[in-house]
């Protein structure tokens, strides 16, 4: 079968695509004949440092969307044949991969395999930084980082659907400023560094925002816990700055009542299977029920991840990218 390695870190070039051995489940596992494949962030960090990365050569990808190939010992729940949305631990670049069943999902009535890769990763985080770990309330604001991104579309879209009162959005350039407002932000800055604070402050009559949604890191994080109201919340759910974590206690959260919380869905993946299918069953539920949707921006046959990966990392692509495999 093909499989796009990474034998060296590097830029996108060094992503090659080779022909290797058809991997089997084990106990408690799935294989599925892979037809879409979702790019996202953590694929170039692997890519380019080694993110998650457990040895060399490595085949990045952590979502799929496809048809159930085989059954290890032990699996229930799904068939041969049947149509799943999968989370997996790598290995996603390629004709097979393999996944642990818990994070394996029948697809929900309606949704074709084309929008089912956009699911695993994006939406459920971004339920859970609104719902699970955000916990924002109706008439609350909102102040989401990388706001036209995967992960910031869906956040759009659920944060109004929950009654938010305010939605504003971080981007990098102008265009996608644009397309976030399309997406259901009320206002969005651009910052091509962190200094955003003093203009969310001006938009909020200086109150500041409920919830912030961080996964850039570094001085970015700093931005968005000053950019909070008294009792406000921050959520980190990734470090694209690759920056030293930053240090949060009691001088930064004690004057005004902060709290800091983070998510990671490949974190939950191991240590909480059951809550991480508890969480992606109900955003999946939240796209059939038409609440949500992820555009599909940009499309690459598998032997072009490389170019998947300059657009993403050139930071002008907006919405989601896929690889298709089948």
């Amino acid at each position: 079968m093909r499989a796009v390695q990474v034998q060296e870190y590097g830029g996108p070039e060094v992503l090659r695509t080779v022909e290797t051995e058809v991997p089997e489940p084990g106990p408690g596992q799935v294989s599925v004949d892979v037809a879409y494949t979702g790019v996202n962030f953590a694929d170039l960090k692997a890519r380019g440092e080694g993110y998650r990365v457990p040895s060399l050569p490595y085949v990045p990808g952590l979502e799929v969307s496809g048809r159930v190939r085989a059954l290890g010992e032990g699996v229930s729940g799904v068939e041969v044949g049947q149509e799943v949305a999968a989370l997996t631990n790598g290995g996603a670049y390629a004709d097979v991969v393999v996944a642990d069943a818990a994070t394996v999902f029948p697809l929900p009535s309606g949704v074709d395999l084309r929008t089912a890769a956009t699911l695993p990763t994006v939406l459920p985080t971004a339920y859970a930084l609104v719902h699970a770990v955000g916990r924002l309330q109706p008439g609350e604001t909102v102040l989401v980082q990388g706001a036209a991104g995967g992960v910031g579309t869906a956040v759009g879209r659920l944060a109004k659907a929950a009654g938010a009162s305010g939605v504003f959005g971080v981007v990098s350039g102008a265009a996608k400023a644009k397309y976030a407002l399309d997406h259901g932000y009320d206002d969005v800055f651009v910052a091509s560094s962190a200094e955003f604070a003093d203009e969310v402050r001006a938009a909020t009559g200086g109150r500041g925002v409920d919830l912030a949604l961080d996964p850039v890191g570094g001085e970015t994080f700093k931005s968005s816990l000053a950019s909070l109201a008294v009792f406000g919340r921050l959520v980190s759910f990734g470090n694209a700055s690759s920056a030293e974590p930053w240090r949060v206690g009691q001088p930064e959260l004690y004057p005004t009542g902060l709290s800091v919380s983070g998510f990671s869905i490949l974190t939950l993946a191991q240590t909480a299977p059951g809550a991480l299918r508890e969480l992606t069953e109900k955003a999946f539920a939240a796209v059939a029920e038409g609440v949500v949707s992820l555009p599909v921006t940009a499309e690459f046959p598998l032997e072009e991840a490389s170019e998947a990966h300059r657009l993403m990392g050139g930071r002008t692509s907006t919405g989601k990218l896929l690889l298709r495999v089948a």
